[in-house]
Order: structure tokens, then sequence, then C-alpha cells
């Protein structure tokens, strides 16, 4: 008799809890026990990775948690070390799942001399023995055409949505959906559609890199209770300028959905201090006890997503389906 290829999860270091949750919902779906594959990631005394798995993974349906957020070289060689352990020990399928992608905001040439990294990451990927990338918000969609290898990008607006609804419960009628940049409006305007609200966006002017010379407010947001909705937040400099801006625009108050909090630097500080109600951020980024301990920031959690796209992946079922309410609806019954 053949023998039935179960899905196996294994991680890397740079966000354990998200792995560990994710393996629970897969053994709460499934109703049998999916625990993370025994392995050990570890360094050298000079920094180079060392990756050692104790399992029998030949033949095998791998799925590889990782994200590559800070340390990101770090947690990218150990992503790359770990696929060439589990290629080398002839797992069937290589599935990198990749809820923060690094190096994705150098997607395109913007000057002369300078690379487009996201593309050399996605060689490497393929190179060490990848076949498959499950990510989340990828931070231009282009970075797709990228790889040849399939590549599936969910999206955090459909949980955004969900939990909108339940927070502003009674009011949705005052909430307008705002743009930090031009080129977030797609983004805005998908969770714009799901929770039927108007539409506005924060035209931002740069002198250089990281500093916003002028902000201007295109809509009237006047006595609304506005959501600014971007797919990461670094430094929070913009972000919450943005929120200053559009408070004096005569906005109510003033709420921020983001799908990646990589809040490095003044970030949480910057948070705390700012005119921001709440701040809602993705687990996809390990968040720091910084970030855990501000009174106005907000975790979502991701597991039940990427549980149930991994479970899809396996089963050959598709991944999109989830981007709808009726469907991903049921898997954060109870949880928001």
């Amino acid at each position: 008799m053949p023998t039935v290829i179960e899905p196996k999860l294994i991680a890397g270091n740079s966000n354990s809890p998200l792995a560990e949750a994710v393996a629970k919902r897969m053994s709460l779906y499934r109703g049998m026990s999916v625990d993370l594959v025994d392995a050990r990631v570890e360094r050298f005394n000079d920094g180079e990775i060392f990756v050692e798995v104790f399992e029998n993974v030949r033949g095998e349906d791998m799925f590889i948690m990782q994200s590559t957020s800070n340390p990101a070289n770090d947690n990218l060689m150990e992503l790359l070390i770990m696929a060439d352990a589990l290629r080398r020990s002839s797992a069937a399928r290589i599935t990198a799942v990749m809820p923060y992608f690094g190096y994705a905001r150098q997607d395109r040439r913007t000057k002369a001399r300078t690379p487009i990294s996201a593309k050399l990451v996605a060689n490497m990927l393929t190179e060490a023995g990848i076949e498959r990338v499950l990510t989340m918000d990828l931070h231009a969609a282009q970075i797709q055409g990228f790889f040849d290898i399939p590549v599936d990008n969910l999206y955090a607006s459909p949980i955004f949505a969900l939990d909108i609804m339940k927070q502003f419960q009674g009011g949705l009628e005052d909430v307008m959906v705002v743009s930090p940049d031009v080129g977030g409006v797609g983004r805005a305007r998908e969770l714009a559609k799901r929770i039927n609200a108007p539409l506005s966006i924060v035209d931002k002017r740069r002198e250089k890199p990281g500093e916003v010379a002028e902000m201007t407010v295109i809509g009237n947001v006047e006595g609304k209770k506005c959501i600014i909705v971007d797919d990461m937040c670094d430094t929070a400099g913009t972000l919450c300028k943005a929120a200053e801006v559009i408070l004096e625009h005569g906005a109510t108050e003033v709420h921020a959905y983001i799908s990646h909090g990589v809040m490095s630097g003044p970030a949480v500080e910057r948070v705390t201090k700012s005119v921001l109600k709440t701040l809602v951020l993705t687990d996809s980024i390990q968040p720091t006890d910084a970030v855990k301990n501000a009174p106005n920031i907000r975790i979502l959690p991701t597991a039940p997503l990427f549980a149930q796209s991994i479970l899809n992946i396996w089963n050959g079922h598709s991944v999109s389906s989830l981007f709808e309410d009726d469907v991903l609806g049921p898997i954060y019954e109870g949880i928001l």
C-alpha cells in the first residue's frame, strides 16, 4: 500500500511562538497531533549556523516556518541552510513559510548602481532547494514574479476586517480607511471594500529615505474615526506624523492596522507617545517585550490563517479561498 505523506513542520529561531501556535492549530484542524520536527539550529562560536534534523524526512512534505526579520541576515541564512539540510535528506517537497519576507523593500532600482535585493533573495531560496513559498503581504506584489516557483501571498486585510467589525461594532458608519501613501492605495481600498467604508489618502513627499518633508490629506476626514492601513511599520516616524496630520484635518480619532511590526529603534516609544489610539499588528514578526507591554499596541494572531494555508497546500486545495469572509470567519471564531 502507498504511504500517506503527512505535512511536517520545522521551524527556525526567528519566531518560535508563531511556529508552535501553527502546529497547535494544525493539530486542532486535523484532529491529530502535529508536532514540530525535532531539530537543532545553532551557531558556532564564530557565528556560523549549523542545522541538524533528528527525524527521518525522506519523502515527506516539509514546511519551514521562518520570518526573515531582524536579524534579517541570520534568519535568512537559517532558512537557506535548513532547506539544504532537508533537500540532502531526500524530502519530497520543501515549502518556505515566510510570514514576513525581508529585503522586500528593495524590489526595484530607484537609482543608478543599486541592487534589486528581493530578486537576489528569490534566487537564493530557489537554489537552496525550496519549491514553493508561502508568505503574507509582500511589500510589492511584483516580487512574486521574481520567483520561478509557486508563491502564495496571503493578505492580512481579511483578518483586519474581522477585527474592525468587532471593535467598531455599531459605529462602522463613522469609520474611514486611510492609505499612508499613494503606493498603498490598493491595500487600503481592499480593506475599505471589506468593511464598506470610504477611503482617504495621505500624500507624503520625502527629501531622503526615512524623512518626510510634507504631508497632505486627500479626502474629507472631518468627524471620522480613521484607520491607517499599511504593510509594515519600521521606525513609526511616518505613521505617527500621518496620525497627527489626520487629526489636524478634523478626524475624531486615529487607529492603525499594520501587517508587519518591524518596530525598530524608537518605534515603540514613538507610538506610545503619539496621538494613535491603537496600533494593531500581526505576529508575523515576533513582538518584543516592549511591543507586548505598550498600552496602545495590540497583536492579532496569524496562526489560524497559516495553519489552514499549509493544510490547503498539502491537500492541493485552494489557498485564495481563505480570503473570503465566510471561510476565514469560522477559522477565527472565538479568537478575535
